[in-house]
C-alpha cells in the first residue's frame, strides 16, 4: 500500500486509525472530514479496497449512513479476502443487503429433505448475531449445483423493492456455462417458451400460449476436446432457462442428465452466475459483483498443447 494513502499523522506506521462519530452523517461526508488532504478520488478508493469499517464490519457504499456513538476505522492495507463460511464467501454488505458467492452443492434454501444448512439459513444466523430480532429475505434463487453470484435481501420491503422492480433495474446476469459439444454459430439468441410440469421438469416450446417468454444470449468463449465454454446474457429470468435452452440447441451442460447431459467431467453442474449488476434498490446506485469462473470450468477446455 502507497504512503499516501494512510492519514497524514500515520504515514510511515502502517497502523489502522479510527474515529468516533459525534453526530449522524453519510459515510463519505465524514470521512472527507477526518481525512482533509484527500479528495473524494481517494476515498473512494479507500472504500473500493475493503480499507472502511464500521464497528469491526465493512462498508463499501460512500453514502452509507452513519449513527452517533460508532466507531469508523480506516485499514492500514486492503482486505485481503473476503469473509467465508462454509459453502459461501460474503461478497458484500450494507444495512439493506448482503451479496454472496454461492458454492456448488449448497442450497439457496430450505425443502423438505433439507432444512438446516442452506444458504439462508447461514446468512440469517449470521445477522442475528447482531440482532435476534433481524431477518433475512431471498431475492432470487440459484440451483444447488449452480455456483456464483446471489442477492439476500435485510427486509421485506428492500425484497419486495427489488423483485418488483427486477427486470428494470437488472443491467447485467452474466453466466459462463460448460456444456457438451461446439455450438454452430459460435454465438446467438434462444428463444422459447418454458412452463414446468408437475415432475418439476421444464419444457421449451415455440407456442406463445405455452409457457413464459424466455430469451438467452449465448457466446463460445472458448472449445477443447468436445467440451465449450459459453458465456451467457440473461434477457429473462426463468427457472432453468439456460439448462433447458442449452439442450434445445444440443448441448446440455455438463453434469446435467435431467436436460440431456451424458458427460459429467467435473463432478458438478457445469453453470455459474458469473456477475450481477443492479441499481441499489436504496440509493440507486450503480452495484456491479463478479465471482470468478470455477479453475475445473476452464480445466476441461484447457488445450494440451497450453
Amino acid at each position: 500500500m502507497e504512503k499516501s494513502d494512510l492519514p497524514r499523522s500515520r504515514r510511515g506506521q502502517h497502523k489502522d486509525i479510527s474515529f468516533t462519530v459525534a453526530e449522524p452523517s453519510e459515510l463519505m461526508t465524514f470521512l472527507i472530514r477526518q481525512l482533509p488532504h484527500k479528495n473524494r478520488n481517494n476515498i473512494k478508493s479507500l472504500l473500493r479496497n475493503k480499507q472502511i469499517t464500521i464497528d469491526g464490519k465493512v462498508y463499501t457504499q460512500f453514502n452509507h449512513p452513519l449513527r452517533a456513538g460508532q466507531t469508523v476505522t480506516i485499514g492500514a492495507t486492503r482486505a485481503s479476502v473476503s469473509t467465508q463460511y462454509r459453502g459461501l464467501t460474503m461478497l458484500y454488505e450494507d444495512p439493506f443487503l448482503i451479496v454472496i458467492n454461492k458454492q456448488a452443492g449448497l442450497l439457496s434454501m430450505a425443502t423438505n429433505k433439507e432444512k438446516i444448512r442452506t444458504a439462508y439459513s447461514i446468512l440469517s444466523d449470521y445477522i442475528k448475531l447482531e440482532n435476534p430480532k433481524n431477518r433475512l429475505f431471498i431475492i432470487h434463487r440459484l440451483d444447488r449445483e449452480t455456483s456464483g453470484v446471489m442477492i439476500f435481501a435485510k427486509s421485506e420491503k428492500v425484497q419486495q423493492l427489488m423483485q418488483e422492480s427486477w427486470n428494470s433495474t437488472t443491467k447485467q446476469r452474466t453466466y459462463v456455462a460448460l456444456v457438451e459439444g461446439i455450438p454452430n454459430p459460435k454465438e446467438g439468441t434462444i428463444t422459447s417458451y418454458l412452463r414446468e410440469s408437475k415432475a418439476l421438469i421444464v419444457y421449451s416450446s415455440q407456442n406463445p400460449e405455452n409457457g413464459q417468454l424466455a430469451t438467452t444470449n449465448y457466446r463460445v468463449l472458448k472449445s477443447a476436446h468436445n467440451f465449450s465454454l459459453l458465456e451467457l446474457e440473461l434477457e429473462t429470468g426463468r427457472k432453468n432457462q439456460i439448462r433447458v435452452h442449452m439442450q434445445d440447441i444440443g448441448h446440455p451442460v455438463v453434469g446435467d442428465a435431467k436436460y440431456g447431459a451424458t458427460f459429467d467431467p467435473i463432478g458438478r453442474l457445469g453453470l455459474h452466475a458469473e456477475v450481477l449488476a443492479f441499481e441499489h434498490p436504496i440509493t440507486g446506485e450503480p452495484m456491479r459483483f463478479e465471482a470468478s469462473i470455477p479453475k475445473s470450468f476452464l480445466t476441461v477446455v484447457k488445450e494440451r498443447n497450453e
